[in-house]
């Protein structure tokens, strides 16, 4: 079965540029460089007395011999290729012809456009645009000023209704002002769809300013022609047009029309759009006085939009440079941003903020929650993740924000990694308004008989719509100064990233220095130390009963101190060696891992009275001999620091955790031991510090600094809780992909 909906693209695609057609009030001539006849209007025989075929191949001087010498002069002479150019006038009989010509490629389309009765008052014109001038110069914005524009217009022309049309971003239309007698309706303040002007109608419009259509039931007149291929009419003034446009004019109750552009920096801003009920040619001096309205319109409107902007923009650099002193004193530029939540909403004129960072979600002001925010960073990387992303509407875009549109309508948001989700996002509110379009703009066109050949519609009254999940939409200015922003973000973090290559460079050395140094010294101390036990035992031997009491306590001294040494420089050399061990991760049976430590420590606790707790524990990630360390230090420690206590108690547990880092496995070892002050929690874990005195408790105030070592090379954390008298607690916890960190 057929599809017989219309293609609401075929005026996008219509080739208005090449009618092949003219309207009748003018005569059109297509010349090569000298001067001869490539094409001709078919009613230029009226001028001509030769028909079209006749003078196709003639030069333009035998076809009219009494032409102006000054004006075939200029038709030889360079011409313009984006406008036409006046070049006067001639008559022929009681008709006068005013000449315009431009270049197309090597050929110049010549008009002779015929002047209605009637000569416009040229000093009326000049009071005119002087009146208008003077007006907008002495209004405030120009929205003041363009109801002085729409009346001088209508006087210049004579038009029943001249209103002025603005474009959005969209092409939608929207009358902004108008003026107008009794003769048509008005349309002040409707919406008209962007359908209505398809794009290349607007292209048109751009490059070539003023179009006339004097009377929409005009009957084209064709073109004859010998070059073989279409002729380009796009700034021709008499150029056929549509016949949609033309049944357009006619639903709307026009016969005749005028439109002039408005033009900011060579776009196309809105048009000047004049209708009449009859029929109604305009003069070209006075079409010329629309068009130079036209041009002081669009310069007041530049001079407004540079002024405006330049001025938001001044105020969003004050935000800017505060939220940039902030970031450069923090740790980091999620944590500077969050300082001054004001200044950061202010950069942009939004409602609410978010900032994605480490996995960690910060919100400021009005905002979706954390779980919704995630869910709009993972729509924006599944959509590319662009650098700057700004909507008005983000629930047209993404359906599912229509959950929390009443907080975030708008969105603009900032991509700061491609690696990484790391984005800063600021949030609009839903703005619910009505708009009244001129008619309903769901019925753009109708089709028309199985080649669905489309047509405009026929009705224009008044269509009113509530506009819901839309914000206020982003400015220029606030887009631009949310992606300063992200060049002064992704430019912090080069530099850190910098700093701290450096950094860690000089870091590497330094420590691949000090460990060397570290594994000398205790790898040449350990032989002295032996020496001094071994010499020590010997005269114990050999001697040892020549000496008094004293004397053996001195010598069982020496003895006890060098062993100590020694194992403190076992210690030392131990945890020297610790950065350069080779760690090799694999899943770990803590369970297992617990039987072999309390094995281990059966000679400690042989005449001991201990009440083990020891509940199930989760595996880990990591290098099992390094866990075990950790394991063993933690566990003998309460061993040591629970002796004296009857029953000694030691609870060992695990379990797995969420944290805003991810995943994590803990194991924590508590005792009812002596406990420490919370006052030096800090120092437990530094190499030799020590909380209690040498004589009561033996070791070398290493283990515990061992513990954190092995745990930071995996990614993890220690802590530690203590109460003098009360026992301490002791934890460790793995990251659950630790194999990854490693």
């Amino acid at each position: 079965m057929n599809d017989l909906r219309p293609d609401l693209t075929t005026c996008d695609r219509e080739p208005i540029r090449i009618p092949g057609s003219i309207q009748p009030h003018g005569v059109l001539f297509v010349l090569s460089a000298g001067r001869t006849v490539e094409a001709i209007s078919a009613n230029a025989a009226a001028l001509t007395g030769r028909s079209a075929g006749e003078a196709l191949g003639l030069s333009l001087e035998a076809l009219v011999p009494d032409l102006d010498p000054e004006l075939l002069d200029a038709l030889t002479g360079p011409l313009p290729v984006d406008r036409t150019q006046p070049l006067g006038s001639l008559r022929r009989g009681a008709v006068r012809y005013d000449a315009m010509a431009h270049a197309v490629g090597p050929h110049v389309v010549l008009e002779l456009e015929e002047v209605p009765p009637g000569q416009a008052d040229s000093r009326q014109i000049q009071a005119l645009i002087g009146g208008v001038v003077t007006h907008l110069q002495s209004v405030r914005t120009v929205a003041e000023g363009l109801q002085a524009v729409a009346r001088t217009v209508r006087e210049l022309s004579g038009f029943d209704r001249v209103m002025i049309y603005r474009f959005d971003a969209s092409w939608t239309g929207t009358v902004i002002a108008e003026d107008r007698n009794d003769a048509l309706p008005s349309y002040l303040e409707l919406r008209f769809p962007a359908s209505d002007i398809p794009q290349q109608a607007r292209d048109l419009y751009r490059l070539n300013r003023v179009r006339q259509i004097p009377d929409a039931s005009y009957s084209p007149v064709p073109i004859a022609t010998r070059l073989g291929g279409p002729i380009d009419l796009g700034f021709s003034a008499l150029r056929s047009v549509s016949p949609v446009h033309v049944e357009y004019m006619n639903n709307m109750g026009t016969q005749a029309s005028m439109s002039v552009s408005i033009l900011i920096e060579g776009e196309l801003w809105g048009l000047i759009s004049c209708h009449n009920k009859l029929a109604k040619r305009v003069p070209p001096e006075a079409r010329s006085a629309c068009d130079l309205v036209a041009q002081i319109l669009s310069m007041r409107i530049a001079s407004e939009a540079v002024h405006g902007d330049a001025a938001e923009r001044v105020a969003k650099q004050g935000a800017l440079t505060r939220l940039l002193a902030a970031m450069a004193a923090s740790p980091n530029y999620a944590a500077g941003l969050a300082t001054l939540p004001d200044a950061l909403l202010a950069l942009t004129g939004a409602e609410g903020a978010a900032i994605s960072h480490e996995g960690r979600v910060t919100l400021i002001g009005r905002t979706p929650d954390v779980a919704s925010v995630r869910a709009i960073i993972g729509w924006l990387q599944g959509d590319g993740d662009q650098g700057v992303f700004a909507t008005a509407s983000l629930p047209a875009v993404m359906p599912a924000a229509a959950d929390f549109a009443d907080a975030a309508s708008g969105l603009l948001a900032l991509s700061l990694s491609q690696v990484r989700s790391t984005h800063v996002l600021w949030f609009r509110s839903e703005v619910i308004h009505t708009v009244s379009w001129g008619g309903d703009p769901r019925k753009q066109f109708e089709a028309i008989g199985p080649d669905t050949r489309i047509s405009p519609r026929k009705s224009f009254e008044a269509w009113r719509e509530t506009v819901r999940r839309t914000s206020r939409p982003w400015s220029p200015a606030e887009v631009d100064a949310a992606d300063n922003l992200r060049r002064a973000i992704v430019e912090i973090l080069l530099k850190r990233a910098e700093e701290m290559a450096s950094l860690t460079e000089d870091l590497q050395r330094s420590n691949r220095e000090l460990e060397a140094f570290s594994y000398s010294i205790s790898h040449d101390l350990r032989a002295p130390f032996r020496h001094i036990v071994g010499y020590a035992e010997l005269l114990s031997e050999r001697y040892g009963e020549q000496f008094d009491e004293k004397a053996r306590h001195f010598l069982h001294n020496i003895t006890e101190s060098a062993h100590t040494a020694g194992k403190l420089v076992d210690d030392l050399l131990h945890f020297s060696q610790l950065g350069r061990v080779q760690v090799h991760p694999v899943r770990v049976d803590m369970n297992k891992l617990m039987s072999e430590v309390i094995r281990s420590l059966a000679f400690e606790t042989r005449d001991r009275e201990i009440e083990w707790h020891i509940s199930d524990l989760p595996p880990a990630t990591g290098d099992a001999g390094l866990i075990r360390q950790v394991l063993f230090n933690l566990v003998s420690n309460a061993v040591k620091y629970t002796r004296g206590r009857t029953p000694a108690l030691i609870l060992v547990s695990g379990r797995v955790a969420e944290t805003p880092g991810g995943r994590e496995t803990a194991y924590t070892v508590s005792d009812n031991g002596i406990g420490f002050d919370m006052a030096y929690v800090d120092k437990l874990f530094q190499v030799f510090q020590r909380l209690n005195r040498s004589e009561d408790f033996e070791g070398t105030g290493i283990g515990l600094a061992l513990v954190r070592r092995i745990v930071e090379r995996h990614g993890g954390r220690t802590e530690a809780i203590g109460e003098i008298g009360r026992g301490a607690t002791f934890t460790f916890a793995l990251p659950e992909r630790a194999a990854e960190r490693i």
